[in-house]
């Protein structure tokens, strides 16, 4: 198999190379070796340069480029974690084949998944300059088109039921892949996590990751077999309960626990933090598949622009986002003339916290009873002041609360 020639067939001509493909014969380390593992670094190896090396131009504000260390970093998580994803899509086409008039067959999976993103692949190349980066999502759903070409002739699926199939893998895959983004964008400082070097891959989080990793492959074949018996039936409801079953295991739902009213979230907040009174508190519950999550939200200001804002998630436990959580999370303290940054652990609880040394802005974020996230941002105030407001909440009530709702 020459990697060019096998790129350029499987994305000018699929229709003619599925079945070529179906004919080989592989192993899953030839097939990570001599091609997802040397085209899935083309997007990552894009982006590293793009965002490191050439960066960001912005109006009024220069050029913005993402530290060597953090780039390097991210690098090397988005290789990791993607030769992971593509081992678990193909998991998932798998274990959805038969629901769709299909064959299981692990191999021919990993192969219609490998060669299905061949195109997005190619194109992340434009990732090098940033702002071209979002061409990538055309290439993406030609791959969606790719794969749809490539189910009836590798899993045997027939042709008039290879669109619901593509649609129904497509759906699991992204959820995946957005699971796995919040690692990496975390990494990125996107949100909760911040910037650091990683920790020992022997650490008790990697392993209980993998772990969680591990264990959804065999959840989907249980998810499967369900979708099998309520086909089966001729029940519609039925039919429909298990394949939201099949999303929520995709999701690590299937160990979540009934996510806390956003009501009850919503009091935990006081009126007043620090001589800052309370400007605003919403409220929301959110569901995608089983997978529900439910936050709140309050700010706190005064007449001199300062200002606070703490959000309180709840992830009801997935053990799927705990797992990517705790690895995502790295030890790190550094410092320089205009801030720091701190990661680690207080009290066990995985914790990120950064400040600008000029008051302007900060923020501290951790993970309490391995299910809520407490998040505050403050702007003019000093790190003493954004703790206050974090422990406010009640880090002991959410602690009593870590087992509500569970299944």
């Amino acid at each position: 198999m020459n990697l060019i020639e096998r790129a350029k067939n499987i994305t000018l001509t699929p229709q003619t190379e599925w079945p070529v493909i179906a004919e080989e014969s592989t192993t899953t380390a030839s097939l990570y070796q001599h091609y997802i593992a040397p085209l899935s670094a083309i997007p990552v190896l894009a982006s590293f340069i793009g965002m490191t090396l050439i960066g960001i131009s912005l109006p009024l504000v220069g050029t913005i480029r993402t530290p060597i260390l953090l780039g390097v970093t991210t690098l090397v998580l988005s290789f990791v974690l993607g030769l992971v994803a593509i081992y678990l899509i193909s998991l998932i086409i798998n274990a959805l084949a038969p629901n769709f008039g299909g064959e299981k067959n692990p191999m021919q999976a990993l192969k219609v998944t490998a060669y299905a993103f061949t195109p997005a692949w190619l194109a992340g190349i434009l990732n090098i300059i940033p702002s071209l980066g979002m061409l990538g999502i055309i290439a993406a759903f030609y791959s969606f088109y790719v794969l749809y070409l490539g189910l009836p002739v590798l899993m045997k699926a027939p042709k008039e039921k290879a669109a619901a199939y593509t649609a129904v893998s497509v759906i699991c895959s992204i959820v995946l892949m957005v699971v796995i983004s919040t690692v990496v964008g975390a990494v990125g400082g996107a949100s909760l996590y911040g910037a650091g070097a990683l920790h020992s891959a022997q650490s008790e989080e990697a392993k209980g990751a993998l772990g969680e990793l591990e264990k959804m492959g065999k959840q989907m074949e249980d998810a499967n077999k369900k979708m099998e018996a309520a086909k089966k039936s001729g029940d519609p409801q039925a039919e429909a309960k298990a394949a939201a079953e099949a999303l929520g295991t995709v999701m690590g739902a299937g160990s979540q626990a009934e996510v806390v009213d956003k009501d009850k979230l919503k009091a935990l907040f006081p009126d007043t933090i620090g001589g800052l009174k309370r400007s605003s508190l919403e409220g929301e519950k959110s569901a995608m598949g089983e997978f529900k999550i439910s936050k709140a939200d309050a700010r706190y200001t005064d007449d001199n622009n300062h200002q606070i804002q703490v959000t309180v998630t709840d992830t009801g436990g997935s053990k799927m986002f705990g797992a990517m959580f705790a690895w995502g999370m790295m030890e790190q303290d550094k410092e320089t003339d205009g801030g720091y940054e701190k990661m680690g652990k207080v009290n066990g609880r995985p914790t990120h916290e950064r400040f600008q040394k000029d008051g302007s802005s900060g923020e501290y974020s951790l993970l309490v009873a391995g299910r809520f996230i407490v998040e505050t941002h403050g702007q003019n105030v000093d790190m003493a002041a954004i703790k206050a407001a974090s422990a406010a909440v009640g880090y002991d009530k959410l602690e009593a609360m870590k087992n509500d709702g569970a299944k």
